[in-house]
Protein backbone atom coordinates (compact mmCIF):
# COMPACT_ATOMS: atom_id res chain seq x y z
CA UNK A 1 0.00 0.00 0.00
CA UNK A 2 2.79 2.44 0.89
CA UNK A 3 4.37 1.95 -2.54
CA UNK A 4 1.04 2.97 -4.07
CA UNK A 5 0.68 6.18 -2.06
CA UNK A 6 1.39 8.54 -4.95
CA UNK A 7 -1.35 7.00 -7.07
CA UNK A 8 -3.77 7.08 -4.12
CA UNK A 9 -2.99 10.75 -3.59
CA UNK A 10 -3.51 11.45 -7.29
CA UNK A 11 -6.86 9.70 -7.15
CA UNK A 12 -7.85 11.88 -4.18
CA UNK A 13 -6.77 15.03 -6.04
CA UNK A 14 -8.59 14.14 -9.24
CA UNK A 15 -11.73 13.15 -7.37
CA UNK A 16 -11.75 16.31 -5.24
CA UNK A 17 -11.39 18.46 -8.35
CA UNK A 18 -14.19 16.59 -10.12
CA UNK A 19 -16.48 16.92 -7.09
CA UNK A 20 -15.56 20.59 -6.79
CA UNK A 21 -16.53 21.16 -10.41
CA UNK A 22 -19.86 19.43 -9.77
CA UNK A 23 -20.82 21.51 -6.75
CA UNK A 24 -19.73 24.72 -8.47
CA UNK A 25 -21.85 23.93 -11.54
CA UNK A 26 -24.86 22.97 -9.44
CA UNK A 27 -24.76 26.26 -7.57
CA UNK A 28 -24.25 28.31 -10.72
CA UNK A 29 -27.24 26.55 -12.28
CA UNK A 30 -29.40 27.50 -9.30
CA UNK A 31 -30.18 23.80 -8.87
CA UNK A 32 -30.02 23.59 -5.07
CA UNK A 33 -32.46 21.97 -2.68
CA UNK A 34 -32.16 22.56 1.06
CA UNK A 35 -33.03 20.22 3.91
CA UNK A 36 -31.94 19.84 7.54
CA UNK A 37 -30.43 16.91 9.43
CA UNK A 38 -31.80 16.75 12.96
CA UNK A 39 -33.67 20.00 12.28
CA UNK A 40 -30.36 21.89 12.69
CA UNK A 41 -27.66 20.97 10.18
CA UNK A 42 -28.11 22.21 6.62
CA UNK A 43 -27.55 19.75 3.78
CA UNK A 44 -28.15 20.35 0.08
CA UNK A 45 -28.68 18.02 -2.85
CA UNK A 46 -25.18 19.05 -3.94
CA UNK A 47 -23.72 17.57 -0.72
CA UNK A 48 -25.41 14.28 -1.53
CA UNK A 49 -24.44 14.33 -5.22
CA UNK A 50 -20.78 15.09 -4.42
CA UNK A 51 -20.68 12.41 -1.71
CA UNK A 52 -22.02 9.86 -4.19
CA UNK A 53 -19.56 10.90 -6.89
CA UNK A 54 -16.52 10.68 -4.60
CA UNK A 55 -17.41 7.25 -3.23
CA UNK A 56 -18.17 5.89 -6.70
CA UNK A 57 -14.90 7.15 -8.19
CA UNK A 58 -12.83 5.58 -5.44
CA UNK A 59 -14.79 2.32 -5.45
CA UNK A 60 -14.13 1.98 -9.18
CA UNK A 61 -10.46 1.46 -8.35
CA UNK A 62 -10.60 0.19 -4.76
CA UNK A 63 -13.88 -1.64 -4.17
CA UNK A 64 -12.55 -3.26 -0.99
CA UNK A 65 -11.81 0.03 0.78
CA UNK A 66 -14.01 1.40 3.57
CA UNK A 67 -15.65 4.83 3.75
CA UNK A 68 -16.55 7.36 6.43
CA UNK A 69 -18.41 10.27 4.86
CA UNK A 70 -20.56 13.06 6.23
CA UNK A 71 -23.64 12.28 4.17
CA UNK A 72 -23.92 8.57 3.30
CA UNK A 73 -21.42 6.54 5.38
CA UNK A 74 -21.77 8.27 8.72
CA UNK A 75 -20.91 5.57 11.29
CA UNK A 76 -18.00 7.21 13.12
CA UNK A 77 -17.29 4.05 15.09
CA UNK A 78 -15.56 2.46 12.11
CA UNK A 79 -12.86 5.14 12.30
CA UNK A 80 -11.61 3.52 15.49
CA UNK A 81 -9.90 0.95 13.27
CA UNK A 82 -7.44 2.61 10.91
CA UNK A 83 -5.51 -0.58 10.18
CA UNK A 84 -7.08 -1.19 6.77
CA UNK A 85 -7.77 1.54 4.19
CA UNK A 86 -10.58 3.95 5.04
CA UNK A 87 -11.46 7.12 3.13
CA UNK A 88 -12.68 9.98 5.32
CA UNK A 89 -14.71 12.40 3.23
CA UNK A 90 -16.58 15.68 3.53
CA UNK A 91 -18.15 16.41 0.12
CA UNK A 92 -18.88 20.03 1.04
CA UNK A 93 -17.19 21.50 4.08
CA UNK A 94 -18.86 24.86 4.57
CA UNK A 95 -22.37 23.97 3.42
CA UNK A 96 -23.88 27.12 4.95
CA UNK A 97 -21.36 29.23 3.02
CA UNK A 98 -22.12 27.22 -0.09
CA UNK A 99 -25.87 27.69 0.21
CA UNK A 100 -25.42 31.45 0.74
CA UNK A 101 -23.32 31.97 -2.38
CA UNK A 102 -20.03 32.44 -0.53
CA UNK A 103 -16.59 31.23 -1.61
CA UNK A 104 -15.17 29.54 1.50
CA UNK A 105 -16.21 26.02 0.56
CA UNK A 106 -14.11 22.88 0.28
CA UNK A 107 -14.14 19.25 -0.75
CA UNK A 108 -12.11 17.24 1.79
CA UNK A 109 -10.75 13.73 1.14
CA UNK A 110 -8.36 11.81 3.40
CA UNK A 111 -7.11 8.24 3.30
CA UNK A 112 -6.02 6.43 6.47
CA UNK A 113 -4.39 3.04 6.95
CA UNK A 114 -1.65 1.52 9.15
CA UNK A 115 -3.10 3.54 12.02
CA UNK A 116 -2.54 6.99 10.50
CA UNK A 117 -3.93 9.38 7.91
CA UNK A 118 -1.57 8.87 4.98
CA UNK A 119 -2.74 11.45 2.46
CA UNK A 120 -5.15 14.34 2.37
CA UNK A 121 -6.63 16.77 -0.14
CA UNK A 122 -8.71 19.89 0.47
CA UNK A 123 -10.01 21.68 -2.64
CA UNK A 124 -11.75 25.05 -2.81
CA UNK A 125 -13.34 25.11 -6.30
CA UNK A 126 -14.36 28.77 -6.05
CA UNK A 127 -10.80 29.99 -5.44
CA UNK A 128 -9.19 27.10 -7.35
CA UNK A 129 -6.96 26.29 -4.37
CA UNK A 130 -5.89 22.68 -3.93
CA UNK A 131 -4.18 21.90 -0.63
CA UNK A 132 -2.58 18.47 -0.42
CA UNK A 133 -0.07 16.34 1.42
CA UNK A 134 1.04 12.81 2.02
CA UNK A 135 2.74 11.61 5.15
CA UNK A 136 6.41 12.55 5.16
CA UNK A 137 6.18 14.42 1.86
CA UNK A 138 5.55 18.04 2.85
CA UNK A 139 2.46 20.15 2.26
CA UNK A 140 1.42 22.02 -0.86
CA UNK A 141 -1.01 24.64 -2.13
CA UNK A 142 -1.53 23.79 -5.79
CA UNK A 143 2.10 22.92 -6.60
CA UNK A 144 3.84 25.30 -4.21
CA UNK A 145 5.29 24.08 -0.94
CA UNK A 146 3.68 25.73 2.10
CA UNK A 147 4.59 26.14 5.76
CA UNK A 148 3.10 27.60 8.93
CA UNK A 149 3.58 31.24 9.87
CA UNK A 150 6.16 30.55 12.54
CA UNK A 151 4.51 33.16 14.75
CA UNK A 152 5.97 33.17 18.26
CA UNK A 153 3.67 35.44 20.30
CA UNK A 154 -0.04 34.98 20.93
CA UNK A 155 -0.52 38.73 21.36
CA UNK A 156 0.13 39.29 17.64
CA UNK A 157 -1.41 36.02 16.42
CA UNK A 158 -4.62 35.52 14.46
CA UNK A 159 -6.68 32.54 15.57
CA UNK A 160 -9.61 30.78 13.94
CA UNK A 161 -12.47 28.71 15.31
CA UNK A 162 -16.11 27.92 14.64
CA UNK A 163 -19.49 27.37 16.22
CA UNK A 164 -21.72 24.28 16.35
CA UNK A 165 -25.21 23.79 14.96
CA UNK A 166 -26.33 22.75 18.45
CA UNK A 167 -26.50 26.09 20.24
CA UNK A 168 -26.98 24.44 23.64
CA UNK A 169 -23.22 23.72 23.61
CA UNK A 170 -22.23 27.37 23.14
CA UNK A 171 -21.36 28.52 26.73
CA UNK A 172 -17.89 26.91 27.05
CA UNK A 173 -17.13 27.74 23.41
CA UNK A 174 -17.92 31.40 23.95
CA UNK A 175 -15.70 31.38 27.04
CA UNK A 176 -12.81 30.02 24.92
CA UNK A 177 -13.39 32.67 22.28
CA UNK A 178 -13.40 35.39 24.94
CA UNK A 179 -10.15 34.18 26.51
CA UNK A 180 -8.40 33.84 23.17
CA UNK A 181 -9.60 37.23 21.95
CA UNK A 182 -7.98 38.76 25.03
CA UNK A 183 -4.78 36.77 24.46
CA UNK A 184 -4.44 37.16 20.68
CA UNK A 185 -4.57 39.92 18.09
CA UNK A 186 -7.83 38.89 16.41
CA UNK A 187 -10.28 36.19 15.37
CA UNK A 188 -11.09 34.94 11.88
CA UNK A 189 -13.78 32.46 10.91
CA UNK A 190 -14.04 31.10 7.38
CA UNK A 191 -17.03 28.84 8.05
CA UNK A 192 -15.11 25.80 6.78
CA UNK A 193 -12.99 23.93 9.32
CA UNK A 194 -10.95 22.25 6.59
CA UNK A 195 -10.03 25.62 5.07
CA UNK A 196 -9.36 27.23 8.47
CA UNK A 197 -6.85 24.46 9.20
CA UNK A 198 -5.29 24.68 5.73
CA UNK A 199 -4.93 28.43 6.29
CA UNK A 200 -2.90 27.61 9.41
CA UNK A 201 -0.82 25.33 7.19
CA UNK A 202 -0.02 28.12 4.73
CA UNK A 203 0.46 30.85 7.34
CA UNK A 204 -2.73 32.85 6.79
CA UNK A 205 -3.91 31.89 10.30
CA UNK A 206 -1.60 31.19 13.23
CA UNK A 207 -3.76 28.72 15.17
CA UNK A 208 -7.12 26.99 15.16
CA UNK A 209 -9.27 25.17 17.72
CA UNK A 210 -12.69 23.53 17.67
CA UNK A 211 -14.58 20.28 18.29
CA UNK A 212 -15.51 18.69 14.97
CA UNK A 213 -16.23 15.40 13.19
CA UNK A 214 -13.40 13.35 11.62
CA UNK A 215 -14.47 14.23 8.07
CA UNK A 216 -14.11 17.94 8.87
CA UNK A 217 -10.40 17.79 9.62
CA UNK A 218 -8.75 14.44 8.75
CA UNK A 219 -7.26 15.72 5.49
CA UNK A 220 -6.51 19.25 6.69
CA UNK A 221 -4.80 18.06 9.88
CA UNK A 222 -2.29 16.03 7.87
CA UNK A 223 -1.69 19.01 5.58
CA UNK A 224 -1.03 21.20 8.63
CA UNK A 225 1.31 18.63 10.17
CA UNK A 226 3.29 18.37 6.96
CA UNK A 227 3.48 22.18 6.85
CA UNK A 228 5.13 22.21 10.27
CA UNK A 229 2.14 22.75 12.56
CA UNK A 230 1.79 21.17 15.95
CA UNK A 231 -1.47 19.25 16.20
CA UNK A 232 -3.11 17.96 19.34
CA UNK A 233 -5.96 18.54 21.79
CA UNK A 234 -6.60 20.68 24.85
CA UNK A 235 -8.25 17.77 26.66
CA UNK A 236 -7.32 14.13 27.12
CA UNK A 237 -7.55 11.76 24.15
CA UNK A 238 -9.19 8.40 24.96
CA UNK A 239 -6.72 5.55 24.58
CA UNK A 240 -9.09 3.62 22.33
CA UNK A 241 -9.33 6.42 19.73
CA UNK A 242 -6.54 7.14 17.20
CA UNK A 243 -5.34 10.67 17.96
CA UNK A 244 -5.28 11.62 14.28
CA UNK A 245 -9.07 11.38 14.04
CA UNK A 246 -10.11 12.24 17.62
CA UNK A 247 -12.56 15.07 17.08
CA UNK A 248 -13.01 16.74 20.47
CA UNK A 249 -11.12 19.91 21.49
CA UNK A 250 -8.75 19.95 18.54
CA UNK A 251 -5.86 22.44 18.58
CA UNK A 252 -3.60 23.13 15.59
CA UNK A 253 -1.04 25.93 15.59
CA UNK A 254 2.40 27.19 14.76
CA UNK A 255 4.62 25.23 17.16
CA UNK A 256 5.72 28.15 19.34
CA UNK A 257 2.12 29.11 20.14
CA UNK A 258 0.86 25.66 21.03
CA UNK A 259 1.64 25.31 24.74
CA UNK A 260 0.38 28.74 25.75
CA UNK A 261 -2.80 28.34 23.70
CA UNK A 262 -3.37 24.85 25.10
CA UNK A 263 -3.01 26.11 28.66
CA UNK A 264 -5.61 28.82 28.09
CA UNK A 265 -8.08 26.50 26.37
CA UNK A 266 -7.60 23.62 28.82
CA UNK A 267 -8.82 25.88 31.62
CA UNK A 268 -12.32 25.81 30.04
CA UNK A 269 -12.70 22.02 29.90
Amino acid sequence: MQNNLNSLLQLAKNTAIEAGKLIKEMREAGDLEHQYKGKQELVTNADLAADKLIVERIKEQYPEHRFLTEETCTDKSIAGDLSSPIWIIDPIDGTVNYAHGQQMVAVSIALAYDGEVQCGVVFNPFLNELFWAHKGGGAFLNNKNISVSGHTHLRTAVFASGFPYDKSTLPPILKRIDLMLHACQDLRRLGSAALDICWVACGRHDLYFESLSPWDFAAARLIALEAGARCGHFSEVPKEVPECIYDNNLLISSPELYEEARSILASTV
